[in-house]
Formats: C-alpha cells, structure tokens, sequence
C-alpha cells in the first residue's frame, strides 16, 4: 500500500513537485537560463550519480519499540488499538522515523556520493533547498523488538526545472527498510535544490500557499469559509478526528458526521520558523520570525496553525489560545489561533 494518501503533502510540497511535463500549473514559465536538456553540463554530470549509494548498511540506532510508538500515537492523536497491548505493530508512517539518525546523525553508514552531488549543486549556485514530497510503501508490519537496517540510494535526478521559488533540480532518494533482514518497506524522498528566484520591485506580493483541497477534505474548507471549524466524528465509535480522514484511526469505520469545535484551545507544542524568510508569513512583510503551533482543541483533537497577536518569543506550552479566521490575501482565508500576552 502507499503511505502517500496517509501521511498527506504539504500544499507547498505540490507547488513544486515536478511531473513529466515539467513544473506544475502556477509554476513561473521556462527562463533563458533553464537552455535545452542536452546543452545542460551540470545535469549531465548530475546524472551520473543516480544508481550511487548513499548509506550502505545503515542501522537504526534503536529497535522499535513501545515508548517511541506511544510518543507518536500521542502527538498524532492516534488512537488506534492496534499499537497498543502484546500484539502491537507500529504505525506504518513511522517507516523513517526508525532509520534517523538523531542530532548526531548517522556517520559510519554514509557513502560519498551524496556529499559530492550536494557540493556539486552548492557550487554551481543551486545553494537553496526545500523538501517537496515523499511516498512511503509497506510491505510488512514493524512490531516492538525489530531490528531496522536501510540502504539508500539516490534514485534520481531530474532536469533542470523552474518553480516559483527558483531553478534547481529535484533530486530523488530510496531508502530500502529492513526488520530482522526481511524488507519492510521503502521510503521515498524528494528535494527540490535551487537558485531563488531573484524578485523585481514590481512582483506581486508574495502568498501564502494553497491548501491542497481533495475529496476528503473538502468540507473541511467549506466549513472554514463559513468561519466554522469543523471537526469529523466518526458514526461508528464516536471517534473525533483532525485532520480530516477518508476512514476512522480508531475502527476503520467508513462513515461520519462533523462537530463544530467551540475555539477554545490550548499550545500542546511548537516550533519557532526562523528560515527561509517568507514575507506572507509575516504581517510586517519581512518573512519572520513566526510561531507555529500544534494546538489542542477543548475537544480533544489538536491542528497545527499560526498562533497570533503575540510576539513569536511569547508563544509557550499551555498558553491559552482562541479560534480567528485570518485573510491572508483576497483568495485565502486560513484558521488561526490568537493569544494575547496575560493569557
């Protein structure tokens, strides 16, 4: 099964994902520096690193076991019965999760080839890089005591494209996960590593990126163009969940209904977003710093979101927050929690 569906893309992961054609729709046009294919130099000698190892034999610094499923259970809000008890497995997108190699990172496993395409790209002035997308398939269950070896490969390097963020390269890596010397599953990752874009003083402003709007989360937006939001609630168990789902985390159950969250909610955790600088994220229109959160509703569900109307540096665990509706431009209007600094 793939674990794209689950674990979901980032609206600006598909702004930048390449495809056959080239950029996606809303992609800026081809650019004079872009050339031909054939009269590309560095893809050539960019191409000549795809099949390359880029970790040999690599070992998971820990097996899997039950706190880190209970960790990621609870920052998921999973409840499934599955992960938990002398029967359980890990949850499938916890795939990579058993092959980081923390702070220190793994050393010991690494070939040079990555290293050399990175120093390549850095010196031919593709310096920037942003992850766009990745896709997961599992082929066996990973349960408490597995043993986790990978190898890497870089799968491939596309053609020189160009995005709204800059002319780079996508460059695709493998990762092949093994449980006790039995493949498990495969890790796909994509990055897009570039040259920004240079903006003139007459560009338009800069926005935020779009929501990615399918069919299962489509009464999600709808709710929020109403200034609701809204929560799925399985007809099965009851089961609340968010982000919305296709089926319940809990029974599997197919059908639902919706509940309308009250606002109130609390910061569970966040991050502080010093780099890239990104204007649209920013009121004054410098690009950050800027807090985003992972907010726990009263409900009992959490949703990541931009916390508001207090310096980024006053954003705390605990801190109280409430449900706003903030525009970010003409066609987007976002939800978004506000905090004030006695709270």
């Amino acid at each position: 099964m793939s674990g794209a569906g689950a674990e979901g893309r980032g609206a600006g992961a598909d702004a930048v994902r390449p495809g056959a054609a080239g950029p996606r729709a809303g992609a800026a046009g081809p650019r004079p520096e872009d050339g031909n294919a054939e009269r590309d130099e560095l893809y050539a000698r960019l191409r000549a690193y795809e099949g390359r190892a880029a970790a040999t034999a690599g070992r998971g610094k820990d097996p899997v076991n039950e706190p880190m499923i209970r960790h990621w259970c609870e920052a998921m809000g999973d409840t499934s019965p599955a992960y938990r008890g002398p029967d359980a497995v890990a949850p499938p997108t916890m795939l990579q999760a058993w092959t980081m190699g923390g702070l220190t990172g793994h050393t010991d496993h690494r070939s040079a080839a990555y290293d050399e395409m990175f120093a390549l790209l850095d010196g031919a002035g593709y310096t920037s890089v942003v992850a766009t997308d990745c896709e997961q398939e599992y082929l066996r269950p990973l349960r408490p005591g597995d043993r986790i070896a990978f190898d890497t490969v870089i799968e491939s390097v596309s053609a020189r494209k160009t995005t709204k963020l800059g002319t780079g390269y996508f460059v695709t890596t493998r990762t092949d996960v093994h449980a006790d010397g039995e493949l498990a599953g495969t890790h796909r990752f994509r990055i897009l590593k570039y040259r920004p874009a240079q903006r003139t003083a007459d560009a338009e402003p800069a926005r935020r990126p779009r929501p990615v709007i399918n069919r299962d989360n489509a009464g999600f937006w709808a709710g929020v163009a109403e200034h609701r939001l809204l929560i799925q609630r399985c007809t099965d168990c009851a089961t609340l969940r968010l982000p919305w789902l296709p089926g319940c985390n809990a029974c599997g159950g197919a059908g639902w209904g919706t509940v309308e969250a009250g606002g109130e909610g609390t910061v569970f955790s966040h991050v502080v977003m010093h780099h890239p600088s990104f204007p649209a994220f920013a009121p004054d229109g410098d690009g950050g710093p800027y807090a985003v959160a992972l907010v726990e509703l009263a409900e009992g569900v959490r949703i990541v979101s931009n916390v508001i109307g207090v310096p980024y540096d006053k954003v705390r665990v605990g801190m109280p927050v409430q449900l706003d509706f903030l525009v970010t431009d003409p066609d987007l209007e976002l939800p978004v929690f506000r905090a004030s600094e006695g709270g």
